[in-house]
């Protein structure tokens, strides 16, 4: 038994460090699109076309991936998975021209596509039900940890490696490989099930159609309050704000601690009060501090109001990975979970885009677009979600054999 819980901690560890260092590669475009945009003599709105092809291209990657993953087992597609970002983040900083630069970051949004289904099935298939929870919010955890991690780098080293030194650090994610290869065993719900028949992924979602396009819309209406404040805010703080990167890093530094503290703390409670209604308490809490997340004017002020807007976001992520996984047809679980959240991604591409482009209309004025999205998205998710379905006590992977202990 001690043996058991040394591995599934293993497990979390690998899945955790695989997205949080994803997210970390993310991240760093969002703090240099302004620089990225004078190098090629062009645009911010133009530059920010690069998120929109990173998000739409996870949609690609999550298919592609958790299907080899569903045949072929978790384990060695999430090396393949991390493998490949590693590089492409790395190859992101030799970009010769805003063409190159485009192509690598729609290449990076397929790998990146890939680790997060792959993770999020490999540590719901391998730990014990009652781990659920507070392992969800761990692991989603690891988005904000790559986004701390990001504003971190940016506000010591940028003006030292500028944008290209920061895209090569992308290689370092590279030795997680290692890691996973030496201590990370395969889920024992692939290894049950490869010996069985199994269903094509389109008989499955056919069957299951109905739950597919709700998975899809609640991640749609997730991607939009997560990219809504978070992709664009670093920009607003420079070019609305003109705070200079150390205060910028230090805004976004305190808002990723209350989003990993929330995604924790909320991911354990819904092992308590249900998956849904602890998202439908988290998305509602944001509203009350829109206003000063957009609208105040000091770094003190806006600090403190993007703190608490992370906390309700991230709070409800927190939850998303035992959700889903949870909601999900077993045969196809590398692929459901993945496939609706990154499609729910590709709905919501648009939105660094869409939301500078309305601020560049507005005279460059990005508070109201921010709060807007904001308070509208956190709405749709209560409904959404408060009226969809949960399923919180299903067995998988190492409780198909074993007690639950709830």
């Amino acid at each position: 038994m001690q043996q058991d819980r040394k591995t599934e901690r293993h497990v979390v560890t690998a899945a955790y460090l695989g997205w949080a260092l994803d997210a970390f590669d993310f991240f760093i475009m969002v703090f240099v699109l302004r620089d990225v945009a004078h190098e090629f003599a062009t645009s911010i709105t133009t530059v920010t076309f690069a998120i929109t092809l990173t998000l739409a291209m996870r949609a690609l990657g999550a298919w592609i991936f958790g299907r080899l993953a569903d045949h072929y087992g978790r384990r060695p597609m999430l090396m393949t998975s991390v493998l490949c970002y590693s590089v492409l983040g790395f190859a992101t900083g030799f970009a010769p021209n805003l063409a190159v630069f485009l192509l690598l970051r729609a290449l990076f949004g397929v790998a990146m596509g890939g680790e997060w289904g792959i993770g999020a099935s490999l540590t719901m298939e391998s730990v014990p039900a009652n781990w659920r929870g507070v392992v969800s919010g761990l692991l989603q955890a690891g988005y904000p940890s790559g986004y701390l991690l990001a504003s971190i780098v940016y506000g010591l080293a940028f003006s030292t490696v500028g944008w290209r030194g920061l895209f090569m650090l992308g290689a370092v994610p590279a030795l997680l490989v290692f890691y996973i290869r030496r201590s990370v065993p395969e889920s024992p719900d692939w290894e049950a099930r490869a010996a069985e028949p199994r269903p094509s992924a389109l008989s499955v979602l056919r069957a299951n159609s109905g739950l597919a396009v709700y998975a899809v819309l609640m991640m749609t209406a997730f991607n939009f309050f997560s990219h809504g404040t978070q992709d664009l805010y670093p920009t607003f703080l420079q070019v609305q704000h003109h705070f200079p990167p150390s205060v910028v890093a230090s805004i976004a530094v305190a808002y990723n601690i209350a989003a990993i503290l929330a995604g924790v703390s909320v991911g354990w409670w819904s092992q308590r009060i249900g998956r849904r209604r602890a998202i439908v308490i988290s998305a509602l809490f944001a509203l009350p501090f829109i206003w000063l997340w957009a609208y105040a004017s000091t770094p003190v002020m806006l600090g403190t109001g993007a703190f608490m807007i992370q906390i309700a976001v991230q709070g409800a992520w927190g939850v998303i990975p035992a959700h889903l996984n949870e909601l999900s047809p077993p045969e196809i679980r590398a692929t459901f979970p993945g496939v609706t959240y990154q499609l729910g991604n590709l709905l919501a591409a648009v939105n660094a885009t869409l939301q500078s482009a309305i601020a560049d209309a507005l005279g460059h004025d990005f508070a109201p677009v921010l709060a807007g999205t904001a308070a509208i998205v956190a709405v749709i998710i209560a409904l959404l979600v408060g009226f969809g379905p949960e399923a919180r006590h299903v067995r998988m992977g190492v409780e198909r054999s074993r007690v639950t202990s709830h």
